[in-house]
């Protein structure tokens, strides 16, 4: 008997010890996968030997799991998701620790021909689209030259290939072998101009080989991106198509092509740290996508700044616009009965630099504005509907001339304000036009603006008084 239950005994103290073990393993089954383009190989597992590329560490990569790249390393690679997901609580992160995924590749002079002493063209240089076409650029001594030209901006035709100046680049459409080309591809030639006598191999010529720095599509979910720098692929720094519980963190989208950063579909994500400089769009939002925003700096931006479209609802909070692009802020909705464009902003400096502009706001579109300060920024509302709380409206005596912005709001928005600060050179509603003296006929003829006054102010005494967004820890980084 004593004999049965010592048996019985170690039976249960064996099935603990397993039981053990299994939970054990369970919760250390979470890996650290390292890349290192230099001494990393593909065929290894990513965990006690490095993997080469970022491709082969999100395939091995199982929810918990957290590629680590390269310390402040330049990798001329990209990180590309496709129906890739962790899960609640245990999400597959991509830590960068201050990396940069560079889009461009130095030239491969294979392939181009010299036609003339200077002049130089290629065939086939890579798959083709007009969209790559119109996002396209060359760096040349680390200086991007887009041909004054932009995707969402103001574009200048190509130039003939005899046309070219030293340091200049066109490319001319092949339309008989755009014929014969997948749908939606095109085939042409990359024309390179020279200064006399330099060679190919000499000029440090670099061109952008990939589409983004981060792309998540698909039905990825519950990833986290952070510490990481996107710069200079052909369209965006980070792209997302119908990704869900994505969480971005401390990450930087530099001299894109298109946007810096752009959802599509019916995105899920939110942002906690963005510098988005020196790019087509610093942020473009469409499609019914939820994108939330905070501590974003904006600068140097060529198209838009801030572009959101369709029927998504997208928020920035805590965030520092310097605008200097062809349009600085705009609000796109779909027709009705779709759902509106619906954008919040929380604690916002956008602070108008060189040429005028305004805060566009199309029909079937809600803004809605809490401590905001818009500076030498008017707004334009054809259709829509915004709500402005304890918002700055006003000018800069830094600009020169000094001016001051305008309001438009068309027979169809709707303006509720409450608790704003006007410096305005005059307010249009419909037909009407309205000075600072007929601030009462303007509260009258838009029968939604309470506790609010126009009168002389600038940012300072404005945020004195606890209007507008309040000063802010953002630098350019």
């Amino acid at each position: 008997m004593r004999l049965q239950f010592c048996k019985r005994w170690l039976s249960i103290v064996a099935l603990l010890i397993v039981v053990f073990l299994g939970v054990s393993c369970g919760v250390g089954m979470a890996a650290d996968l390292h890349v290192d383009p230099q001494r990393g190989e593909d065929t290894a597992d990513g965990t006690k030997t490095p993997v080469k590329s970022i491709a082969a560490a999100i395939r091995r990569a199982r929810p918990g799991d957290t590629i680590h790249l390269m310390p402040k390393v330049v990798y001329r690679d990209w990180a590309a998701f496709f129906d890739k997901s962790g899960e609640s609580g245990n999400p597959i992160t991509l830590d960068g620790h201050g990396a940069i995924l560079d889009g461009c590749d130095p030239l491969d002079v294979r392939g181009w021909i010299e036609t003339e002493p200077g002049l130089f063209h290629h065939d086939n240089l890579m798959p083709l689209t007009d969209a790559i076409i119109a996002r396209w650029f060359l760096v040349q001594d680390g200086h991007l030259n887009r041909m004054r030209r932009c995707s969402k901006g103001p574009s200048e035709p190509l130039k003939a290939a005899a046309e070219l100046q030293p340091g200049e680049w066109t490319f001319i459409k092949d339309l008989e072998r755009t014929k014969s080309a997948r749908p939606g591809y095109i085939f042409g030639t990359f024309w390179l101009r020279l200064k006399p006598g330099q060679k190919l191999a000499e000029a440090k010529i670099e061109a952008p080989m990939r589409p983004a720095g981060v792309l998540i599509h698909g039905t990825s979910s519950h990833l986290v991106i952070r510490n990481l720098t996107a710069t200079r692929p052909y369209n965006d720094g980070f792209n997302l198509s119908d990704s869900r519980h994505i969480q971005f963190e401390n990450i930087q989208a530099l001299n894109c092509g298109d946007d810096g950063i752009s959802a599509h579909g019916h995105c899920l994500y939110t942002v906690d740290g963005l510098t988005s400089i020196g790019n087509a769009t610093g942020i473009c939002d469409t499609g019914t996508s939820e994108t939330s925003y905070q501590r974003v700096l904006i600068r140097d931006c060529i198209g838009f700044d801030l572009y959101f479209l369709d029927s998504g609802k997208y928020t920035v909070r805590n965030s520092e616009i310097i605008s200097s692009a062809a349009r600085a802020f705009c609000l796109s909705g779909r027709t009705a009965p779709a759902e509106p464009c619906r954008v919040l902003l929380e604690n916002v400096l956008i602070r108008r630099e060189k040429s005028e502009n305004e805060v566009r706001v199309s029909a079937n579109c809600e803004l809605r504005t809490n401590q905001v300060t818009l500076l030498n920024l008017g707004i334009q509302a054809t259709g829509g509907t915004l709500e402005l709380s304890r918002t700055f409206i006003g000018g800069s005596l830094a600009t020169h001339p000094p001016r001051k912005p305008r309001l438009h709001l068309w027979k169809d928005a709707k303006w509720r304000g409450q608790g704003n600060w006007y410096d305005l050179d005059s307010v249009r509603v419909a037909q009407e036009t309205f000075t600072e003296k007929q601030f009462d006929s303007f509260t009258r003829s838009v029968t939604g603006e309470v506790g609010s006054r126009w009168e002389f102010a600038t940012e300072a005494t404005a945020t004195a008084a606890g209007i507008g967004a309040r000063p802010m820890p953002i630098t350019s980084r």
